[in-house]
């Protein structure tokens, strides 16, 4: 397994990063024997970093990540998550120091090693998306670098979905790390796109964060789970998946991830799931990549992708022309 540093944090984690969220559901449905056994694996090739939030699951998540992980007495970096509601605004540091400690009950920890503020970062509060403002933000932060000060957190940072403007100038927030959505449907994140590109353009929120010295995660680079190519869900995976930063519907997500069957047929990847983390572990800037895992079967294939090392320069040359397509991406 390949470890990178996390920004200034001076933690090293893995390039593949476990994601315990709803989406791939182990997590939050799966039985407790396949939990353990899929963690333990994990583990064992190297996985490091876990990520997770009170929003998945209502909870279930960590409470199932926290049993896991003590049963396995395994010494791991876990990241989870605040996210404050419209009534949390009033009083935005009783509402995370009261999340925070809730999640240390439910992950039977002393101290969480990376927390992070979930809302989405617009120009101003939006409550209905849940949209709290860059100010907003940086009052989150503040409280963080306190709860690190009682030892209950040891980083922080933040997640970077929201408006494009207002992202790029949150990156001058006092946070350790970033999270940023990056994938083959939607490289804006990281990479260049043509003028009009259809779909959100984060322009290259992960070097601007890199470089600034931030840790960056990685996050949707399944697109949640379109990326397969298939519309079929794992039982333990969300039954659906409202996509981000790409089309308006998951299934117009998974007929633009078939057009990049020629990274198959040019034998650069053995199936789109593995195309798409070779291509966010071999992206510059990223720390880690979070892969949201349905069962052991999922682990494996991951594992072996992350293995493979990034995709050659011929294939990134083809993605290129394809995205600079007028017509790679049209909403539904």
């Amino acid at each position: 397994m390949l470890y990178r540093r996390l920004g200034k944090t001076g933690l090293e984690v893995s390039a593949l990063g476990f994601g315990c969220g709803a989406v791939g559901g182990l997590l939050v449905r799966g039985e407790r024997a396949e939990m353990v056994r899929t963690v333990a694996r994990a583990i064992e090739a190297g996985v490091n970093y876990f990520d997770t939030a009170p929003l998945y699951g209502n909870g279930q998540s960590e409470t199932n990540l926290g049993w896991v992980l003590a049963e396995l007495k395994a010494d791991v970096i876990v990241g989870s998550k605040v996210r404050l509601a419209a009534e949390d605004m009033e009083n935005i540091e009783a509402a995370i120091v009261r999340s925070v400690e809730t999640s240390l009950g439910r992950l039977r920890r002393e101290s969480i090693d990376l927390i992070q503020l979930h809302n989405l970062v617009t120009n101003q509060r939006q409550p209905a998306r849940e949209g709290v403002t860059v100010a907003d933000l940086e009052r989150a932060m503040a409280v963080f670098a306190r709860l690190q000060a009682q030892g209950k957190v040891r980083f922080w940072g933040w997640n970077g979905l929201g408006d494009t403007p207002s992202l790029q100038e949150a990156l001058a927030a006092p946070a350790q790390t970033v999270q940023c959505c990056f994938n083959l449907l939607n490289p804006s994140a990281g990479r260049p796109v043509a003028e009009g590109f259809a779909f959100q353009d984060y322009a290259q929120l992960i070097d601007r964060a890199a470089a600034q010295g931030m840790g960056v995660i990685a996050i949707r680079v399944l697109a949640g789970g379109a990326l397969s190519g298939s519309t079929d869900r794992h039982p333990n995976a969300a039954a659906s998946v409202d996509p981000i930063a790409s089309s308006s519907v998951y299934a117009a997500d998974v007929a633009l991830a078939q057009r990049l069957a020629f990274l198959i047929e040019g034998g650069y990847a053995d199936s789109l799931v593995e195309a798409a983390i070779r291509f966010a572990i071999g992206q510059d800037g990223i720390s880690t990549a979070l892969v949201g895992i349905s069962n052991a079967d999922q682990l494996e294939q991951a594992l072996s992708a992350a293995h493979k090392g990034p995709l050659p320069s011929t294939a990134l040359g083809g993605l290129a022309r394809l995205w600079a397509e007028g017509g790679w991406a049209s909403p539904v």
